[in-house]
């Protein structure tokens, strides 16, 4: 079978939502710029390259304060990803027990480390049921308890982009005093955000993807109200500062910092970020966009695709993420056809997110996933949509 007219001289990347790609050339340009210019260790020497490495790191903290609403840089901790955030956040505010709430949408990165400490014994686990994918709030209270220390909401599915009402839970757990983290690894960049007024207390990020840094970044934020205090390292070493201890510093960011960090991937992000600010509207300008690349291509996959199934309604496209299958073609197949005949790039399977798919109804063979991204074009999503139509024939050919 022929590809359908048209068909690219280089790949179509609908892979968004697992790392954004291609980076804008900024950000490439910042990456070589400190391999081959810079290179030196931040905050580990007074010798000039080691400050420039310095002032790289400060200032990328200070283009993810200014994101976020982040009144003070320092109460940006950055780690290695988004899983390592939320694993620094998790175990570190359940370190000596407790009860912890969270939702039947989360990720593994999430729900992984949850169950690990309730296997170890002395914490215990609440999942909140989400019909349709969204967890009503008034259920979401109702599974506070006087000794919940923690509440764990993923904003939005990397499954199936459907967005959280965060805001409705964060004043719950505000009003009952309970600390939410909010796992934006999927609105970070696309959903604006601003910790000044929106009552989340933690936020973990993954750099990668909807900040458009490199792979290899990512972080938690701290709102002002919340004593870090409560949230134990995970790491304890080297921070280039109270060299003179044997103990962990206990100030801010160093508490959660130790080892050397990815100052070239910091640099990357740094410029991600400034990217986004050059945007016309920035972040909702982006959240438009992506939100429009989905809808027009639900709208057509439907008219046009022989067993077009996605299990989230038309209403869901708001992060530019869509899940679908093809009736009687398991995931795995539609993918492995879109990428060897066609050179589209999407990702098929569970996306380390059971909990999300079993609610979902697509448990245990999962789906078919497009992200979209802001170099995404309708002419792409034709295409692909051409492609879907020549797999769906394979499919009723036998």
């Amino acid at each position: 079978m022929n590809p359908p007219a048209g068909t690219p001289d280089k790949l179509i990347y609908f892979d968004n939502a697992a790392t954004t790609f291609p980076k804008p050339q900024a950000v490439v340009d910042a990456v070589v710029d400190y391999m081959t210019r810079i290179g030196g260790n931040p905050g580990r020497s007074g010798h000039q390259l080691s400050i420039d490495a310095g002032e790289i790191v400060f200032s990328a903290r200070e283009a993810v304060a200014s994101l976020f609403g982040v009144t003070n840089p320092m109460r940006v901790i950055f780690c290695s990803n988004a899983t390592d955030a939320l694993n620094l956040a998790i175990q570190g505010m359940l370190h000596d027990g407790g009860h912890a709430v969270t939702t039947a949408m989360e990720h593994n990165s999430t729900i992984r480390p949850l169950r690990e400490l309730e296997r170890r014994g002395g914490v215990e686990v609440t999942v909140v049921p989400s019909p349709g994918g969204v967890v009503d709030p008034a259920d979401f209270e109702k599974a506070l308890r006087s000794d919940t220390r923690l509440a764990v909401v993923n904003h939005a599915s990397n499954a199936f982009g459907i967005i959280q009402p965060l805001g409705a839970i964060g004043d719950i757990c505000r009003r009952r005093g309970v600390v939410l983290l909010a796992d934006c690894a999927q609105t970070a960049g696309l959903v604006p955000i601003d910790m000044k007024k929106d009552p989340v207390d933690i936020i973990a990020f993954a750099g990668h993807k909807g900040l458009y840094g490199p792979t290899g970044t990512g972080g938690l934020l701290l709102s002002e109200g919340f004593d870090h205090g409560m949230m134990r390292p995970l790491k304890y070493g080297g921070t280039g500062s109270s060299s003179d201890s044997v103990y962990q510093p206990d100030f801010l960011p160093d508490m959660y910092e130790s080892g050397t960090l990815n100052a070239a991937g910091l640099s990357g992000l740094c410029a991600g970020i400034k990217y986004i600010f050059s945007l016309q509207e920035g972040v909702r300008g982006i959240h438009l966009r992506k939100k429009d690349l989905a809808a027009y291509f639900l709208a057509r996959a439907e008219e046009r695709v022989r067993g077009f199934d996605p299990p989230a309604s038309a209403s869901l496209v708001e992060t530019g993420v869509i899940s679908f299958n093809i009736e009687g073609m398991e995931p795995s197949d539609v993918a492995y056809h879109l990428s060897d005949r066609y050179n589209i790039m999407c990702r098929a399977g569970l996306h380390c997110a059971p909990m999300a798919h079993r609610t979902m109804g697509t448990f245990p063979e999962g789906a078919v996933r497009f992200s979209f991204g802001v170099f995404n074009t309708k002419d792409e999503i034709d295409y692909a949509i051409s492609a879907l139509e020549e797999i769906s024939a394979m499919k009723e050919a036998g």
